[in-house]
């Protein structure tokens, strides 16, 4: 064996030491990614995955929630202005509905019921069958649309890469083998799910879940005749799975929540005013405060202690009578 070999043979062994399976698993992604294969279906699952027709799924994923009994049916609206919405945009990232539905559905405890851009079509279909066009008996008439009982809004709080501390490796141990260099970061997501009755207007829950994972990212030489380029482990799945994987266990949570649901009360009623009235006012908590008050008035002057007495004052001395006139006259004469 050279001193050349025997020295970078020797490196090989120091970063395996070093960084242990992680440094091999990233070696063998920087292998793997310079040879393309073809698409192998079925492969590279996200958290949520495979499909669900009705109550039946298949291939879900066992750590999502189930429901026994469907708890209603549901629509989802996406806010598409949100700053959040744009910036999934930006990173090629698409709505969160389609997801979501899926999640929602296989989870059996919420029915779907069309808002989104297909309703468009329904309302289409409608119209065709009232100007006639469509064939006898296809049965668009009214009556049939079922209503959404909740409307379900989605919401990402925070969608962030962190980290960057650099894993390098150094070799030319396999044939050609060009220099490795690595960053590890961490996507992390934050996410949000409300949920609301649309009779009332009345939200029911609220949820918040996180999620995030490992990214490797590589870069290097060549491998022998191979072009070499940038090549990913983790940086090839798109920070979209992290973000699905939030609200996910934002679902979670909302679910095992809504298990043991009960309904919050104000005393006198929904919107009647509530409990923190006004003096004066028109509510029922500011009369029914009235008379509690009058009622405490008395109460609270009875209680308080009587004024100590005065002492009485000290009668004024008596003056002495004044002399009749004639007297002093005759006094003086």
């Amino acid at each position: 064996m050279s001193g050349n070999l025997a020295r970078e043979v020797g490196a090989v062994k120091r970063s395996s030491m070093v960084f242990g399976p992680v440094a091999l698993a990233v070696a063998a992604v920087a292998l793997s990614a310079c040879v393309s294969t073809a698409p192998t279906m079925g492969e590279n699952k996200g958290t949520v995955s495979g499909a669900a027709g009705g109550a039946t799924t298949e291939g879900n994923n066992s750590a999502l929630e189930k429901c026994g009994e469907t708890l209603g049916t549901l629509a989802l609206q996406e806010d598409t202005n949100a700053p959040w919405y744009v910036q999934l945009r930006g990173h090629q990232l698409g709505s969160t509905i389609p997801v979501l539905r899926l999640m929602i559905q296989q989870s059996n405890c919420f029915v779907i019921v069309e808002r989104g851009g297909a309703m468009n079509n329904m309302m289409r279909e409608r119209s065709l069958e009232q100007s006639g066009e469509v064939r006898g008996g296809s049965n668009f008439g009214k009556g049939q649309m079922v209503a959404a009982d909740y409307t379900m809004s989605p919401s990402i709080q925070f969608s962030a890469k962190t980290g960057g501390a650099a894993a390098g490796l150094a070799t030319r141990a396999f044939g050609g083998l060009g220099a490795l260099a690595g960053g590890v970061s961490t996507n992390e997501a934050s996410t949000t799910l409300l949920l609301i009755d649309n009779r009332s207007g009345v939200q029911i829950s609220a949820a918040e879940g996180t999620a995030k994972n490992m990214d490797f990212s590589l870069f290097g030489g060549a491998f022998g005749g191979l072009t070499g380029g940038a090549a990913g482990g983790y940086s090839a799945t798109p920070q979209g799975k992290v973000i699905v994987t939030a609200f996910a266990d934002s679902y979670n949570q909302m679910i095992k929540a809504l298990r043991s649901y009960k309904a919050q009360t104000v005393k006198g009623g929904l919107g009647t005013g509530g409990r923190l009235g006004v003096d004066g006012g028109s509510t029922a908590a500011p009369k029914e405060a009235a008379p509690a008050a009058a009622a405490a008035a008395p109460a609270a002057a009875a209680a308080k202690p009587a004024a100590a007495a005065k002492p009485a004052a000290k009668p004024a001395p008596k003056k002495a009578p004044a002399k009749p006139a004639a007297a002093a006259s005759a006094a003086k004469s």
